[in-house]
């Protein structure tokens, strides 16, 4: 394997140079079988529930909103509730190696089920719109710490010829979760006791935490390791998704203007910070030139932009297509079902190019569902014309599951230090939830904008997260280019001295007839 050398507290430390192929087998199969063998099935189980659940619980409100906002009133702040929930969670996503060090694999998952369940409870028992609130943000400290630590512990817990699917499987539980929530939330708002809900989110974590408990590890001998909270950066960051809440609450034109204004100069502000800082958010290899980890984060970021339509399409189902709760709640899981469906094909691509073609052809599917979603609104649309939108939603996701698993392992094969690797793999949970917070609040002000016509807020919700995805076609490409297999460095002989790749890369070049030999 081709290395290049770094320095880090006085110890050389390995950077892959390449996204390298599979490693070689040692005689087991790698596959799903091996994944849900005795050996590996308990742990897989709760690193997947753990997503699944974080998942499940976001979309599940998505399909509730209606039923709660007819029940309790506050629809001005109504993408307050997803936002306040994906802005705690991106918080408690970074700490996610820090406490996975300090409490271990087992406790730290206790925490975060339990300070989820704790969330529940306050949502079940919301008199009001800021106590909904209020609910949302503790679930959401307790869902970024478990969806997070779904993605850093693969890497420790289950051995490498394992990860494509283990990532494949924690990603699909996005999908599965975005499945079972909105058609859950649905059925729960058509019988009225969105209350109910809450409860079972309750249950499920309280038997997640007990499993956790008994399956996972204790803290490892060699945890401790990792630095500072990255305050100016988190600062920064909160700052930034509060602007963007802030935009959707505030009279149109101007004073929407400055509020999104503001959250473009607070996330510059971040990543001037990232970069010269030394307790950063993302690995500090991402802000290297010519690293590809930052393309990677980028195609992970507006890929998941996509996912937030979601958060509106129950709304718009029931407005202007006349849908009972339970089948706008299956609507608004038509991309979540392209995801996983695709999700389970492009786990089994073996070959880097095939990968690359994945990773490329993801974007342009994405936005091309998007813009048949949003060409075809109308009020009382038909039959055909919902079931058009089912189709081109699944066709959305689609997009989003070809390139979701061979990203996350990317991440994970960046460096051959392990706690750079598990920091690399937790990120990619990181920027999703960032994704999804700054788009779900730019998508609540495009449809604030259109409120007095349903149909135009459906078009600038859905056309506004299509130019955020199309963003996704040059980093896609940009990403691609890199994952060959490991190219001669000179670096790997300890020269330090750049090769083909470029300085310090991190992975090598493809070039679109196939992988440079070097």
């Amino acid at each position: 394997m081709t290395e290049s050398s770094a320095v880090k507290n006085g110890t050389a430390v390995a950077q892959l140079d390449s996204y390298p192929a599979e490693p070689p087998s040692d005689g087991s199969s790698g596959g799903w079988r091996e994944l849900f063998s005795r050996r590996n099935a308990a742990a897989a189980s709760i690193l997947a529930g753990g997503v699944a659940l974080y998942a499940m619980n976001l979309y599940l409100t998505a399909a509730l909103m209606p039923s709660i906002v007819g029940d309790i009133g506050g629809d001005r702040y109504y993408a307050w509730v997803a936002t306040g929930f994906l802005m705690a969670a991106v918080i408690a996503s970074m700490l996610v190696s820090r406490l996975l060090d300090r409490l271990g694999a087992a406790r730290a998952y206790v925490l975060g089920f339990l300070v989820f369940g704790a969330g529940a409870v306050l949502n079940a028992l919301s008199p009001s719109m800021a106590a909904l609130i209020l609910g949302r943000v503790v679930q959401g400290l307790g869902g970024g710490l478990v969806a997070g630590l779904g993605y850093a512990v693969i890497r420790s817990a289950l051995p490498e010829r394992l990860w494509t699917r283990a990532a494949g499987l924690v990603s699909a539980m996005w999908g599965v979760g975005t499945l079972v929530g909105p058609s859950l939330g649905g059925l729960f708002a058509q019988l009225g006791a969105w209350r109910g809900a809450y409860a079972l989110l309750l249950a499920a974590a309280l038997v997640l935490a007990a499993l956790a408990r008994r399956v996972l590890p204790g803290r490892s001998a060699e945890g401790r390791r990792s630095g500072p909270v990255p305050l100016p950066s988190l600062l920064l960051l909160t700052l930034a998704a509060a602007a963007f809440s802030v935009s959707a609450t505030v009279p149109s034109g101007w004073p929407t203007a400055v509020c999104i204004l503001a959250g473009v100069v607070l996330l510059v502000g971040f990543v001037a910070v990232e970069r010269r800082g030394t307790a950063t958010v993302l690995p500090k290899q991402t802000y290297r030139a010519g690293s590809p980890l930052k393309w990677l984060y980028l195609t992970v970021a507006v890929l998941c932009a996509g996912v937030v339509a979601e958060n509106f399409i129950p709304l718009f189902g029931q407005e202007l297509g006349g849908l009972g709760p339970l089948v706008a709640g299956f609507l608004g899981a038509a991309v979540s079902a392209g995801w996983t469906a695709a999700q389970l094909f492009s786990v089994g691509i073996g070959s880097v190019r095939g990968r690359a073609r994945a990773i490329r052809t993801a974007p342009l599917v994405l936005v091309g569902g998007l813009l048949v979603y949003g060409l075809t609104q109308t009020g009382h649309a038909s039959g055909p014309r919902v079931l058009l939108w089912a189709v081109a939603l699944f066709v959305a996701g689609t997009g989003i599951g070809l390139a979701f698993p061979h990203l996350s392992v990317a991440a994970m094969r960046s460096s051959s230090d392990p706690a750079e690797g598990g920091k690399a793999a937790a990120a990619i949970n990181t920027t999703q939830l960032i994704a999804f917070s700054v788009t779900s609040a730019l998508a609540g002000t495009l449809v604030n904008l259109g409120a007095d016509r349903p149909v135009d807020a459906a078009r600038y919700m859905t056309f506004g997260i299509a130019a955020i995805t199309a963003c996704g076609v040059a980093t896609a490409r940009l990403t691609a280019r890199r994952l060959g297999p490991p190219l001669p460095k000179a670096a790997a002989s300890g020269s330090g001295e750049p090769g083909p790749g470029g300085p310090d890369t991190g992975w090598s070049r493809v070039e679109p007839g196939g992988p440079r030999s070097g």
